[in-house]
């Protein structure tokens, strides 16, 4: 199968994009479970806005939305990502803008491959595992 990666109102480009799917690859392995149709749609804030009033009826800003099509451990779905919100919170949390484009690119992966961040337990299990991965991406 595929991972794609797509640049929507964004002047961001990666510089590696086989060494990122290799690695987002090697993790869904680990997490004994099959690369299924990823695509990354990389966007401005506006854009990311206006996605999440229409089909989850927030109206707030944020860095990451996922739309699961898994199919049993088939890891698939719609990843996209404001680049406006992974280059603030990188200056937030002093970190550079390619580690934190990473946590979030792996954060929607764990989502579709299951995981969740509703609970603190759930939130600190999720970021346990994007600092792992982090950590073999370097």
């Amino acid at each position: 199968m595929s991972i794609t990666f797509n640049f929507e109102d964004s002047e961001f480009k990666f510089t590696d994009l086989n060494k990122v799917s290799s690695w987002i690859n090697s993790a869904i392995k680990k997490e004994n479970c099959f690369t299924g149709n990823i695509n990354y749609i990389f966007c401005s804030d506006s854009y990311l806005l206006d996605m999440n009033k229409k089909f989850l009826n927030h109206d707030y800003l944020t860095d990451v939305i996922t739309f699961d099509y898994v199919k049993d451990k088939n890891i698939s779905g719609d990843i996209f990502i404001s680049i406006d919100r992974t280059k603030e919170n990188a200056e937030i949390f002093n970190v550079s803008h390619e580690t934190e484009l990473l946590r979030v690119m792996i954060h929607g992966v764990l989502h579709l491959i299951g995981y969740d961040d509703h609970t603190d337990e759930d939130e600190a299990q999720i970021h346990s595992k994007e600092d792992f991965y982090l950590n073999l991406y370097n």
